[in-house]
This record gives structure tokens, sequence and C-alpha cells, in this order.
């Protein structure tokens, strides 16, 4: 593993706005600096230890998305070249090159807009109950990991602390106005799908996917945060898909299995992932970056 793992950020004069679990914001008034670091969490918890160029393969996808579907919806990404960053960002490369986005401000929605494909995770939980997800009624006789007859808008709130929580369309409506919460619905699934599509062109199963919406000054909708990565989706290999089961990914999932493996309870103190889990994973973020955009990482962003 030639690349250091980068698990905060900081320049000489300038240091994080606010962190989450993986990046790092700067406020730099109209415009943000967003850097996906190498953390990982699972279980809403950060781990001890990083993915090396787990943020490079984020912020990339997410530019390779954010430009090919630029038709589709208005994005907040003003430029991911370092060269051309305010100081004193563009003299530090080895720390922003390649894992940076200076985007413009909109006003986030309260609202994960969230959107299922494939019957999985949570939704497979809801569904062998009640066959419903989040309430919307479903056929019966699917089995695990099936291919839904429509991709289905699951929307959530937007937590800070803890886990999200799964709303109703109504709810959307009173958050956001009842036009901003139909064209959110509508961009939601036409960009999943038109992703989906496009992933599997290239033998990726999209099965789920969450996108974030802004703001601008003119109240008009505006794609914002992440772009289908293998964090905010579930990508499976198409090769491999055998529905009646959980699928192997190209997603974090590795690592909730081997913590399911070792009996984790999610609680502190956090267990530290063996060097073959943490190779094995940064190999399987840098697959998907290579089959869907044709290129390993840019180390220079």
């Amino acid at each position: 593993m030639s690349s250091p793992v980068v698990t905060s950020t900081r320049s000489a004069t300038r240091t994080p706005t606010r962190s989450g679990k993986v990046r790092d914001l700067y406020d730099l008034g109209d415009s943000m600096l967003i850097v996906a670091t190498d953390r990982i969490s699972a279980f809403d918890v950060v781990l001890p230890d990083g993915i090396p160029n787990k943020g490079k393969v984020l912020t990339q996808i997410s530019a390779f998305w954010f430009e090919k579907l630029s038709s589709v919806v208005p994005n907040h990404v003003i430029t991911t070249d370092a060269r051309t960053f305010p100081e004193p960002f563009r003299s530090d490369p080895a720390v922003f090159a390649g894992r940076s986005m200076l985007v413009r401000k909109t006003r986030p929605l309260p609202v994960e807009c969230v959107v299922r494909g494939y019957l999985s995770g949570s939704g497979w939980n809801e569904y062998r109950k009640a066959k419903s997800i989040c309430g919307i009624r479903l056929p019966d006789g699917l089995r695990e990991s099936d291919k839904l007859p429509e991709p289905v808008f699951t929307p959530t709130t937007k937590a800070e602390q803890g886990h999200d929580e799964n709303i109703t369309f109504d709810e959307v409506v009173r958050l956001v106005g009842p036009d901003v919460a139909e064209q959110i619905r509508a961009l939601t699934i036409d960009i999943y799908s038109r992703g989906a599509e496009f992933a599997r062109t290239k033998g990726i199963i999209i099965a789920d996917t969450k996108f974030e919406f802004g703001l601008d000054d003119k109240g008009g909708v505006v794609w914002i945060d992440e772009a289908l990565t293998p964090d905010s989706s579930r990508f499976w290999p198409l090769d491999s898909y055998a529905p009646g089961g959980p699928q192997p990914s190209f997603d974090k999932q590795y690592v909730r299995d081997y913590l399911e493996s070792i009996k984790w309870n999610k609680q502190p103190p956090v267990p530290s992932l063996p060097d073959e889990v943490i190779a094995r994973t940064r190999e399987k973020y840098i697959e998907a970056l290579r089959r869907l955009a044709g290129h390993g990482v840019d180390e220079r962003g």
C-alpha cells in the first residue's frame, strides 16, 4: 500500500470547520471544500483504522457521476482540480489532492433520499415481517436480493447522531413542501435508474443508494454531498448475482461482515481491523472506481 492513510486533515493555517464520519468540511464563505478522508464507519461508529485511498475513490467516483449526470440535475461541484483550489489548500497537495471537491454552498434539505431497486438490508428485514418496505406494499414471494418490480423511494431523516429514521412521503412534504418533495422524489428515482443502468454495463448492480439535495439562492434543487459511491450505495458484482440470500459487494459490507463474525457488540471499545480486511476492502473500493470510471486512483486531483 503505497499511499499513506489520511484519517484527519488540516493545513498549516486551517482546521476543518466541521467533521463528519468520513468527510472534513472547510467553510470558505460562498463555497466549501469537502475533503473525503480514509476514515471508515460501520454500524454508525467510526473505526480506528482507515482504508488507504478510500477518500480518493469516493471523491473520484462522485466526480464521475456528477459530471456524467449533470444534464439531469445541477450539482454543487465547482472543481476537483487541487491546482485551482484557494490557498492554503492548493499548496498542500499531499493532503488535499485527489480527495477534495470545491463546491458551492446550498441550503441542504433535511431529508435523505433513499431509493431501493433490490430487496436487501433493512428493507428485506421489514419485508419478511410485513411484505412491505417503509410501509410500501410489495408483492408476495420475493426473496432476499430480488430485483423489485420498480425502484422504491424510501426517505429518511438526516440524523446528526445515531441512526436515520424512515419517514413517509407525507412527512417529506411537511418538511420541504409539496413541490420540492415531488421534485426530489422524481429526481431520486431518475438518477438512480440512469446510474444503475450504466453501472450494469460495467458489471455492477447498484442495489440501493441515497442522495442529498439542497436549494440554491433562487430555490432551485441542487444535487449535493456524494454521488453513487460504495459508501452511499450497495454495489454487487453482476457476474455472481444470485438472489435468495446476501450478495458479495464492492462496498464496506466486507468490514461489516468481519465485525459480525467476531461478535462485536457495536459498543466501545471499537476493535481494530486486521491487515487482510483493510487490504481487501481497499481493493474492492478501487475495483469499483476502475469499473465505473475506467481508471484507478488519480493521485493528482
